[in-house]
This record gives C-alpha cells, structure tokens and sequence, in this order.
C-alpha cells in the first residue's frame, strides 16, 4: 500500500461537503478527523483515500459525472512535485510520458496508458483493479484531472479532440452535468475511459516550459517514488507511521496493530534488513524534505509537526539524515526557482 499527499483527501472531503455529505462521514471509515487533516500537512495512505472515496460513493451514489465533477477540481498545484514537472515540461508529449513514468506519484487508483491512434494522442484509463462500487467514479476523476491538467498546462489555446466514456449515455440531466465539467461532449458507450489530444499540437512548446526547473523537479519525482516502494512487514510499519509521524505508535502499538508480539516484529524486520528506529527515521525524513521543498513552513513549524520537543533536535536529526541542515535544503529550494 502507498503512501500519498494530503490535498486530494481534503479535495473530496470539501466537495462532499458541498454536497450536503458531513466531512466527518467521508472520514470515519478511513480512520481521519478534520482536526488531523487541519494540522498536518501530511501524508495518508492509498487505502485510506480509497476509504474517503468509497464514503463519497455510497453517500451520493454512483451517479453518472460525479468523479468528472470532482477531477476538475484538480489544479497542477494539487500534485505538488509531480504537477510542477508537468507544467515545466517542453510540451504537452514530454508532460504526458513524465506522467505516466511517475504516475504513482499522482492520485489515480487506475492504470493509465499512451496510444497514438491516427491524428490523436488518446490517454485511456483502466479501473478494472479497482472495486466495482466506485470503479466509475476513480476512472471519471482521472479523465476530469487530465482535462483539468491539458488546459493549465497548454493555457487558453488548450483543445481536446474527445473524451469517452465506457458507459450508456444517461439521461438528460446528467449528460449536460458532464458536458459542462468537461467543456466537451463526449462519446458513451465505447466500452473505456479515455481522452485524446490532436497529434499535431502535442510537441508545441509549452508556456511554462523552463528546463532547469524540469529536471529539477523529475529528479524529486525519482527520488519520491524510490521512497514510496514499500512492501512486507517494512511497509506495513511504514504506513502506520506515516499515518501520524509527530505522533506515531511505539514500538510495542505497531506490533499489536499487526497482530504479531513485539519480538516477532522485531524479528521480522531484521530479516528485511530494517528495524522500527530506521523506518520512523525515514518516515521523518521524507516527510521533513516534502514539507521543505513544497510549503513556505518554517524549520521550527516543521520540527513541531514532526513531534521533536525542540527546533535543535530536528536539526540534528535532518543533519544526520541528510548531512547538512534543514535550512540548507530550503536554500537549495530558493536558489532553484522552485
């Protein structure tokens, strides 16, 4: 299970809201409050997006448009490192293969793939991995983010040469919903989910194009997504204390929650090469360098939200880590454009 930025949570949990769905519903089952969401700038897991998600589902049901309604709501910001590489990319071709490369990175739950087809470019959309209750809305959240993502990213010139979607055409009202969300009428019942570009546009240089700051911000993507691969009992612990790193579970409440004895834990991690001290460590670090690299956060905020009693601490702590200060990293951040 991965690990993700906070901002899509909160997204949906507004848009519940503003649905007439409380946000404490959409919440419940993923084992978050409003307080968390407010005073972290944190990471969640995939599975407790997913929960959010399945709440928002089966409050409003799965009526046709609603992930469409939801994805546009999605800004390049939204993303933070990974939307920055896109907007900094050449062209719209070079924004599409750095997506997808790290498309763990985003918030899609499905597979995501490039064909050329003729005239067009076509980005088709595969939930088939995903449960059926909220397969529809994961794939239509996807197509509104790419719509929303293809017109920040080209600006007002931004033309799309279709969308599809692999079910019916509904009635009336919620075909005029999806039309208006997505600026375009798209084809029903074509049996995917899928959105195309005019071949002939996509290698025009992007507005926003600026190379340092592109591979600047891939080689943040790398290295984001070579912490984010976590698997056996080292993931596990990792995401349980991703889940509240300022506050995280002993030792002892880790191996409870996994229904092992804390020696059986111990163990297990040995033979994975880990221990529950490395993995808080590493929890801590990259949590510390994404709030350094992408909010105006303090050092002594950042210590506080990391659960150090004391600014110095943090600092020893990062230097260790890293072998230079927190505020090194920063610089390095304002020096870059970033």
């Amino acid at each position: 299970m991965t690990t993700r930025r906070a901002p899509s949570v909160r997204l949906l949990v507004d848009f519940a809201a503003e649905h007439g769905v409380p946000a404490e519903v959409c919440l419940k089952r993923a084992g978050l409050s409003v307080a968390r969401l407010a005073e972290v700038d944190p990471v969640v897991s995939s599975g407790q997006e997913s929960a959010v998600i399945a709440a928002l589902v089966e409050a409003l049901g799965d009526r046709p448009g609603l992930g469409i309604a939801a994805g546009v709501r999605y800004h390049v910001t939204t993303h933070g490192i990974w939307g920055y590489a896109l907007i900094s990319s050449r062209t719209l071709r070079d924004a599409i293969t750095l997506g997808l490369r790290y498309l763990d990175l985003s918030f899609s739950y499905c597979a995501i793939t490039a064909h050329e087809e003729g005239s067009v470019m076509t980005l088709v959309v595969d939930p088939e991995s995903v449960p059926g209750p909220v397969r529809r809305f994961v794939a239509e959240r996807d197509l509104g983010i790419i719509g929303s993502l293809h017109r920040e990213l080209v600006g007002p010139s931004a033309r799309t040469r279709g969308a599809e979607l692999a079910y019916p055409a509904p009635d009336a009202g919620h075909r005029e919903v999806i039309r208006r969300a997505l600026g375009l009428t798209p084809r029903y019942d074509t049996g995917r989910y899928a959105y195309s570009f005019d071949i002939a546009r996509i290698d025009d240089p992007l507005p926003l194009a600026e190379p340092h700051t592109a591979a600047m911000a891939e080689q943040q993507c790398r290295a984001l997504l070579e912490r984010r691969v976590v698997t056996g009992v080292s993931g596990q612990v990792r995401n349980l204390l991703l889940g509240n790193p300022a506050r995280p579970p002993t030792g002892d409440q880790v191996a409870a929650s996994l229904f092992m004895t804390p020696r059986t834990l111990r163990r297990r991690l040995i033979e994975e090469g880990s221990s529950y001290r490395a993995i808080l460590d590493d929890v801590r670090r990259g949590v510390a360098e994404q709030l350094l690299d992408e909010t105006n956060l303090s050092v002594a905020e950042i210590s506080e939200r990391l659960g150090y009693a004391e600014t110095a601490a943090f600092t020893h702590a990062f230097r260790r880590w890293t072998g230079a200060p927190p505020r090194a990293r920063r610089g390095q951040r304002v020096a870059g454009g970033a």
